[in-house]
């Protein structure tokens, strides 16, 4: 293999590898949570663990700072007692919340579907798997 060809194969690796982790860090399941819980204003933790259903403390607390990381969250510190921290997110966040916002709006849009879909298609395989003694996927 050639030098140059090395170099355009790293380069895309390079390009990819990011690519994935930022989408792996934004689509996740807590992560939306997050983000819109966020995008009504600063939000301090205990108001997240509240609306968030479901999301362990730890869990919480991994993902805050994933986002903080990732440019999307900014964690504010009050000098109070007890120190009061809130959450916010970044103007480059808001413009993923756009996204999100949509994306939400289609998923509650098309949940029936996708559940009429999927009980038909579940039906059909246990249909058709009564039908063939060995029925592969």
């Amino acid at each position: 293999m050639s030098h140059s060809h090395t170099d355009v194969s790293d380069q895309v690796s390079n390009e990819a590898c990011p690519l994935t982790e930022v989408l792996d860090h934004v689509a996740g399941k807590w992560s939306i949570g997050i983000l819109v819980a966020a995008a009504h204003g600063p939000i301090r933790f205990t108001e997240l663990e509240r609306t968030i259903t479901g999301i362990s403390r730890r869990m919480l607390t991994l993902n805050l700072r994933k986002l903080e990381r990732d440019g999307l969250l900014v964690r504010t510190v009050h000098p109070t007692v007890p120190p009061k921290v809130e959450y916010s997110l970044t103007p480059m966040a808001r413009e993923l919340h756009a996204s999100l916002t949509g994306l939400v709006g289609w998923a509650e849009r098309h949940r029936a579907d996708i559940t009429a879909a999927r009980a038909a298609y579940d039906a059909a395989t246990a249909s058709a798997g009564a039908n063939t003694p060995s029925a592969q996927v």
